[in-house]
């Protein structure tokens, strides 16, 4: 048996299943990227891999509004790394963060004009044992509350990278599905986790939202200034 220090420990099973929400269609992604975030709060994320299926409700994300938002990817225009999130609603903008780990966006709005909506954090509520082996394999994991507790995690809980890039989230039998809930009656804002210059201004982009009260929600950080090397004397 895997110790803490090296992997994940057996938890508790999933709770017994609730039946599937409906998927969410087109129509609820092409809306103004606030409202989809806020709406994502307590929706369901469902990835089904070769290696399981695995579905965690959202308690935190991240709104980025493109062209408009100079923290976004999209401010300066289109490229062929987020040429995705100027397409149709309803897919994923997946990306590698300082070649690190993956970070999960759902695109939203009208096509042409980038947004989308980072996933930062959720609780894994079906599929925990299958999303415990990922994150052992990916590195240690000692709580479940840390399953899918921030962007990278929460893309290794799901098995999700690169190859689902653009995936379709509006097939009802899809490899990833999202299935919105009751919306939240309560949520908190406030500035985007490492986000510098102008758009981690939080007062003109609170544009991180959470759940009150979730255990999942990650910790806030914010951004650090890169430090260019002193020039060598000529």
């Amino acid at each position: 048996m895997p110790s803490a220090r090296h992997g994940a420990q057996p938890g508790p099973p999933d709770p017994p299943s609730a039946p599937a929400r409906p998927p969410a269609d087109q129509a609820w992604f092409a809306r103004p990227v606030l409202q989809v975030a806020r709406d994502l709060l307590g929706a369901e994320v469902c990835v089904r891999g070769e290696d399981g299926t695995v579905t965690v409700r959202l308690t935190e994300v991240e709104a980025y509004a493109g062209e408009v938002d100079p923290g976004s990817h999209a401010y300066r225009g289109p490229t062929a790394r987020n040429a995705v999130m100027f397409g149709p609603a309803g897919h994923l903008y997946v990306y590698r963060h300082l070649g690190l780990h993956h970070c999960v966006n759902v695109v939203t709005g009208t096509e042409g004009h980038a947004s989308a909506v980072l996933l930062r954090a959720g609780e894994v509520v079906a599929g925990r044992e299958v999303a415990r082996r990922r994150r052992a394999a990916a590195g240690v994991v000692r709580r479940d509350v840390d399953l899918a507790r921030g962007p990278a995690r929460l893309a290794v809980a799901l098995g999700l990278d690169m190859a689902h890039l653009g995936a379709a989230l509006t097939v009802p039998d899809g490899a990833v599905v999202v299935r919105p809930g009751v919306p939240a009656e309560r949520w908190e804002t406030g500035p985007r986790v490492g986000v510098s210059g102008a758009g981690g201004d939080g007062h003109a982009y609170p544009w991180r939202l959470w759940l009150p009260g979730e255990a999942t929600v990650s910790d806030y950080r914010p951004a650090t200034p890169r430090r260019r090397p002193p020039r060598a004397p000529t």
